[in-house]
């Protein structure tokens, strides 16, 4: 909030000097949109958005890949706002123009698959998004290494469609890879360590994995109240899932040990 009216000075100082429709104003309207939209006042952000989206589309050509940022955003806003109709050609189209401009294995093709198949399966069109998941893995894991954040990004989300198709002999190994590259790469205590153990002790939730999920959860809560706080919405969140499972343990009796 401290930086707004910084970043609206910026704005009003480069429109005076560059004129309303250079990329300098797009530029700010961007930053500026994007800190209206993580204080979640995504109806003053579209406007910016767009207002940016016209200007790169004129100053570069609508093929362009700042076009293909432009587009990215005001689809994750719209994707945000439930306008999924809405946001689903723009992600296409800035698919399109960042395979043609970087190839079709870049690391920002990637991040368009990912942004595209998320909606997809907000849509629940889970088999057209998880080919699309697939590529974008073997992109970064091609880009990256195979045992980089983003590929660990990648495995989750990989592993969330599978557990939603009930493929979870599947999404198991994924989100222990997941796991084990997050831990290597920020330490056993870090946030997205905790949602990697979160998301692998929901999967094991099932009577036969109830044992291990437990422990997983209660490290995950650790973690989180020591980074966040007991406060914090991911803290309260996974102690909800922590007492949910424990009631239903307690409902369903001693679980048999995996075999």
């Amino acid at each position: 909030l401290e930086g707004q009216p910084l970043m609206r000075r910026a704005l009003l100082i480069d429109e005076a000097s560059y004129g309303e429709d250079h990329p300098n104003v797009a530029r700010d309207l961007n930053n500026l949109a994007a800190l209206l939209l993580a204080t979640n006042r995504l109806s003053e952000a579209e406007p910016l958005m767009r207002r940016a989206l016209s200007i790169d589309e004129e100053s570069y050509g609508v093929d362009h890949p700042r076009v293909a940022t432009d587009l990215n955003n005001l689809a994750l806003l719209l994707k945000a706002t439930n306008r999924l109709s809405e946001a689903e050609p723009l992600m296409r189209r800035a698919l399109l123009i960042d395979e043609d401009s970087y190839g079709v294995d870049h690391p920002n093709v990637a991040r368009d698959l990912n942004n595209l198949a998320q909606l997809l399966k907000a849509t629940n069109r889970l088999s057209e998004a998880e080919p699309l998941m697939r590529r974008a893995l073997l992109i970064d894991e091609a880009s990256y290494g195979v045992d980089h954040p983003e590929v660990a990004i990648d495995l989750n989300n990989l592993a969330q469609l599978l557990k939603a198709t009930n493929r979870l002999s599947e999404a198991e190994p994924l989100m222990r890879r997941a796991l084990l590259i997050d831990e290597e790469s920020y330490g056993e205590d870090h946030p997205r360590v905790a949602r990697d153990l979160n998301n692998l002790a929901q999967l094991l939730k099932a009577p036969d994995g109830v044992l291990e999920a437990e422990p997983l959860m209660r490290r995950a809560l650790r973690n989180l109240v020591a980074s966040l706080g007991e406060g914090h919405p991911n803290s309260r969140g996974v102690e909800a899932n922590l007492q949910s499972l424990l009631a239903a343990m307690e409902e369903e009796g001693p679980p048999a040990p995996r075999g």
